[in-house]
């Protein structure tokens, strides 16, 4: 199944776990010497504090006509304070899914 980004754009994004509406898909992220796809960027938040999350590639479950269904866990509000919190790693290159897998 061959995808462009316009037409990913059109997609609505659902996490599968709690059936919210993420919104629709603003920015994919590659990994350009490998060319890999490694995930997808969509807005999480409205109003003033809109916050961008990033959905692992082995997160997506079904990419289908007009939806993405995905399973995420969202993060907690205020789960933790700035002292405490470390930034995420990057993904590790073995958990990184070769776009190959799904043509």
């Amino acid at each position: 199944m061959q995808v462009s980004f316009s037409q990913l754009r059109a997609k609505e994004v659902i996490n599968t776990q709690d059936g919210r509406k993420l919104g629709k898909v603003c920015d994919v992220v590659l990994c350009y010497p490998d060319n890999r796809w490694i995930g997808l960027v969509v807005p999480n938040g409205r109003g003033l504090k809109k916050n961008e999350l990033f959905i692992e590639l082995k997160n997506i479950v079904k990419v289908g006509e007009d939806v993405i269904l995905v399973n995420v866990g969202m993060p907690k509000k205020n789960a933790c304070d700035k002292r405490s919190c470390s930034p995420q790693p990057m993904p590790r290159e073995d958990s990184i899914r070769n776009f190959e897998e799904f043509e």
